[in-house]
């Protein structure tokens, strides 16, 4: 394994983008968390809604452009570099780096759970605990406002996990884990929307054939009536990349 970051980064509308296979991440994070001194990563799993909604949050571009690692997560991503840099980026989705993580460590990797309403985390670390054979660090919902952010980090950092699941929502999340960093002191911190929901159970993973051709976002929108107002934002983003191949 290593502990350092892959070579190649390339830009997208300003923002950095790695270019990292699945299991090159995993190589990745297992380095940072196991064979490298304690230190805190942060890890972006880079789609098309982070770029549209990072147009009008500043903060948001800083957290990602900061960030140690940040992966390809959706196809809209891949499109999107191969249009802009005509380079091939392989995906490493947020879900199967997280799920990618527990298989490989096991009984070895503490996992704190952050987010989604009260009560689901706590049955998503059972879930992980029972499947993979975690150790749980800790628990907590992600309804709380920035003025208790100090206290959840510190509540984080004293629970000394190697790896921390960021559920909050694009934005929220992302620079939660890059402004408190250095409190968490947690050696992989990633941000990763729906996956707590997902390991509880009370969301649904998209079939494996949409997620093997890149589409499962599609799936989502179309299964999902909370997630319909997100089609804009893609159409939006596929507009944005046009324009951009055009300007350059």
């Amino acid at each position: 394994m290593t502990a350092s970051p892959p070579a190649q980064r390339l830009t997208l509308f300003d923002l950095p983008l790695d270019i990292v296979s699945l299991e090159q991440t995993l190589n990745i994070l297992g380095g940072w968390m196991f064979h490298a001194p304690r230190a805190p990563h942060t890890v972006v799993t880079l789609n098309p809604e982070f770029i549209v909604q990072s147009r009008t949050q500043p903060d948001f571009v800083r957290a990602m452009q900061q960030a140690d690692l940040v992966t390809a997560d959706g196809v809209g991503i891949v499109y999107a570099a191969r249009q802009l840099t005509g380079t091939e980026v392989p995906r490493a989705p947020g879900m199967d780096i997280v799920r990618g993580l527990m298989a490989r460590h096991g009984k070895e990797l503490r996992v704190y759970f952050l987010g989604a309403k009260p009560g689901v985390a706590e049955q998503a670390a059972q879930n992980a605990a029972k499947e993979y054979g975690i150790q749980v660090a800790g628990v907590h919902h992600g309804y709380f406002g920035p003025d208790e952010d100090q206290r959840v980090a510190e509540l984080i950092a004293a629970a000394q996990p190697h790896l921390l699941l960021t559920c909050m929502g694009g934005g929220r999340q992302e620079i939660f884990n890059q402004y408190w960093r250095q409190v968490l002191n947690v050696p992989v911190t990633i941000g990763c929307g729906g996956v707590i929901d997902v390991l509880a159970g009370t969301a649904q993973l998209a079939p494996e054939w949409t997620r093997k051709m890149g589409v499962e976002f599609v799936w989502r929108i179309a299964s999902d009536r909370k997630r319909w107002g997100r089609a804009p934002k893609l159409a939006q983003f596929v507009q944005m990349v046009q324009a951009e191949k055009r300007r350059k």
